[in-house]
């Protein structure tokens, strides 16, 4: 799951490209210097070559204008980038070169309006790179990629740019500015601050070549990863199938029809395959393999290895944040998130980690003793987790996870999601006629979104569910354009990214609770997206530690009574889902909590104490077994994410030392959520709705998230609603540990 803008580029500075790529009209502004003749040479030589390449086009039609998605054309992303490039380096070489004093107007606010055209096309290479990956696309991503770095080692390192933003930055509080613009202020001189543009001399081109080369070694682990998914397809007979959901049979029958093998099913090295099939299959052995093929992902010694490319990024990167002065990657990395240091972060952690054990070793006996029962012979192994947890589920709480399935449709849960932001945020929701706005592939739809007051146009959300050949794993929400003012009102292009598997014609499709917590989730990005209320691009950045919080938080109202009562409904009686089964799924809410927690926190350790230890000579399949044998890992269960398909740590660096992330913003979701408990209207409450939206999500980077989070709550959180949460006891010895103050 991800949040902000999807990362398009591979290496460590995307945030600031973020920064200096704004949307908006011409400048009004004072006079600014003429670009040299070089750039002024190269950009035209570039326009040449594209002449009226549809990715570079201005969006038109409705809506502000859309993404010509219907004319992408893979041989058309090479000349557009280039050209895009070479524009905006002439932008941003006249910014640099202006001779008058540098003021916000003409430095600062000319940058956000620099770089229309790379803005969209790199719109369109997000669409390749997570919807339409294709052996064609890969090629052209593997050559850009490094230039794309060096592109941006131009603006980050063009020290005249960076001595007018210094002096806006050291001028800022005698200056006539607004709280909202000395905030970009602020964040675009740390972008380049702490992406080397202090550096000189040999130390500033070293920086330079080692982003070059994280591109090209960033680009090649997502790669190898999504080639071993495609790669391990199973295809399954049909005396196979014991205990797998008929819902389940037939997608798979489906799939198994479009890769070509009609008469059989296939079971994709995909999570969204794998997790079902491990839960409710009764062949041991091809559960094993399963789940093999799957946690095998980028481990498996030949062409797609990637332990060696991981090796590499771990030295770089540490090389790198060395020219700046910092001991280690996570140091550098966190210095503007809530947590502000790695230990800060490590403390949280492991303040949980004993009590999900713990819990892990409850579930695994209570998961062993029904095995011995069955007298099945056999010790639990991570293979069989999933399978004798749901026979655990069904004895502790008589709660069958497909049974609950039969009432959470696809098309239902989006009605339910909509409605939610009906009530918190007064948005609705309309679909648009296919033929007004063009999309990349017949399974996208889209909505208009309006104020349901006013009528107002906020902007659109599209909608791509499904999985397919091409399309990266997981599910995200990606931002194909900001709201922004300060140029004349922007609205926002807002999408989420699934990977479900398409029913067969004409059935519903029917997701697991835990898949529709996590289409909640994903939708919360979204919002926060769209409820957007800030001036500039930059303000629509995000600090990591905090995005997934609005996401974390929404996934709460899944279960509140209105969305239950309403949109939970069976997908062939159409009746609600009965309060007794209602009862159940509240009753288990912690169930296996050991389990979810343990994987992910897994994970997100290893991350830290990756990016925290000197990588010399490191060897990622030792590290990982010494990391986890050190820190007592259940041998029952592995990593949510094993190191060699860590995509959220090594196809890019949006979550690399971040990972804790996500339990970061979960003990600011615990505490918003019993603020919502605790309120007169319950989670519909619009006094606490109306905070929200006006402190957590309006804002987005306009205000320091701490901050934020105060104005909304009145204090910071502390970790007990989040041990109180996951059903964890609370050790009164960590009761004063708080998250929003990074303390």
């Amino acid at each position: 799951m991800e949040s902000m803008r999807q990362t398009l580029i591979a290496m460590s500075i995307a945030a600031a490209l973020a920064a200096l790529a704004g949307c908006g009209k011409d400048s009004e502004q004072a006079q600014v210097a003429k670009p040299s003749e070089q750039a002024v040479a190269s950009a035209a030589t570039a326009a040449d070559a594209v002449n009226a390449n549809p990715l570079l086009t201005e969006w038109a039609g409705p809506y502000g204008g859309v993404p010509a998605f219907d004319k992408m054309k893979v041989e058309d992303l090479k000349p557009a980038l280039e050209y895009a490039m070479a524009q905006n380096l002439a932008e941003i070489e006249q910014i640099a070169g202006n001779p008058d004093a540098a003021t916000f107007a003409n430095t600062i606010e000319e940058m956000e309006r620099s770089g229309k055209a790379l803005d969209q096309v790199f719109t369109y290479w997000g669409i390749w790179s997570g919807n339409m990956s294709s052996p064609e696309f890969r090629a052209v991503q593997a050559e850009m990629a490094p230039q794309l770095a060096a592109f941006n080692s131009k603006i980050i390192q063009n020290d005249k740019l960076f001595q007018r933003v210094k002096t806006v930055f050291d001028t800022r509080n005698e200056s006539d500015l607004t709280p909202e613009q000395k905030r970009v202020v602020e964040l675009v001189y740390d972008e380049f601050a702490t992406n080397g543009a202090t550096l000189t001399g040999e130390a500033k081109a070293r920086y330079a070549e080692i982003n070059e080369r994280l591109a090209e070694l960033h680009t090649r682990f997502a790669n190898n990863v999504l080639a071993d998914e495609e790669g391990y397809d199973i295809f399954l007979r049909s005396d196979q199938l014991k205990g797998l959901p008929e819902s389940f049979v037939k997608a798979a029958a489906a799939l198994a029809e479009e890769k070509g093998q009609k008469g059989k099913y296939a079971i994709t090295n995909t999570r969204s395959s794998m997790d079902p099939f491990l839960t409710y299959s009764e062949d041991r052995a091809l559960r094993e393999t399963v789940w093999r093929n799957y946690y095998s992902r980028g481990d498996n010694g030949g062409e797609h290895d990637n332990n060696a490319i991981i090796a590499e990024i771990l030295q770089l990167r540490d090389e790198r944040v060395g020219l700046l002065g910092f001991d280690n990657y996570a140091e550098w990395r966190l210095q503007n998130r809530m947590a502000k240091t790695p230990e800060n972060a490590i403390e949280l952690m492991e303040a949980v980690w004993p009590a999900a054990v713990a819990r892990v070793h409850e579930e695994v006996a209570d998961m062993q003793a029904v095995a011995d029962a069955e007298k099945a012979g056999i010790k639990i192994e991570p293979w069989d987790y999933r399978f004798y947890a749901e026979k655990v589920r069904k004895a502790k709480y008589d709660l069958d996870s497909d049974e609950v399935k039969q009432y959470l449709q696809l098309d239902k849960l989006r009605e339910g999601m909509f409605y939610v932001a009906g009530e918190l945020f007064n948005f609705s929701f309309t679909p648009v006629k296919a033929s007004s706005v063009p999309v990349y592939h017949e399974d996208v739809k889209v909505w208009e979104v309006k104020d349901k007051t006013s009528g107002e146009h906020i902007g659109l959300w599209y909608l791509d569910p499904f999985a397919r050949a091409g399309k990266r794993s997981g599910a995200w929400a990606s931002m194909y354009r900001d709201h922004t003012t300060f140029d004349g009102k922007e609205t926002v292009l807002a999408s989420n990214n699934s990977n479900f598997i398409k029913g067969a014609p004409g059935e519903p499709v029917l997701v697991s609770w835990d898949d529709a917590t996590t289409f909640f989730h994903e939708f919360g990005h979204a919002l926060h997206f769209l409820a957007s209320n800030v001036a500039y691009p930059t303000l629509n950045s995000g600090v990591r530690d905090y995005t997934e919080f609005q996401s974390q938080l929404l996934e709460r109202w899944l279960s509140t009574d209105p969305v239950i009562d309403n949109y939970l409904v069976h997908y062939k009686t159409g009746e609600p889902i009965p309060a007794e089964l209602v009862a159940k799924i509240k009753k288990a809410a912690n169930f296996n909590q050991g389990f979810s927690t343990t994987e992910y926190l897994a994970s997100a350790l290893v991350d830290m104490k990756l990016h925290t230890t000197d990588p010399k000579g490191i060897d990622p399949d030792k590290f990982e077994r010494e990391t986890l044998d050190a820190l007592g890992m259940p041998s029952e269960l592995v990593m949510r994410h094993r190191t060699p398909q860590f995509g959220h740590i090594f196809s890019g660096e949006g979550y690399s030392a971040g990972y804790y992330g996500y339990m970061w913003a979960d003990v600011l979701t615990s505490d918003a959520a019993e603020a919502f408990a605790e309120a007169k209207g319950g989670f519909y409450d619009k006094e606490v709705a109306g905070k929200l939206v006006k402190y957590l999500f309006a804002p987005r980077n306009a205000i320091d998230p701490a901050e934020a989070y105060r104005l909304f709550r009145g204090r910071d959180a502390g970790i007990e609603p989040l041990m109180r949460d996951r059903g964890f006891p609370v050790p009164g010895e960590k009761a004063e540990a708080t998250a929003s103050a990074g303390e």
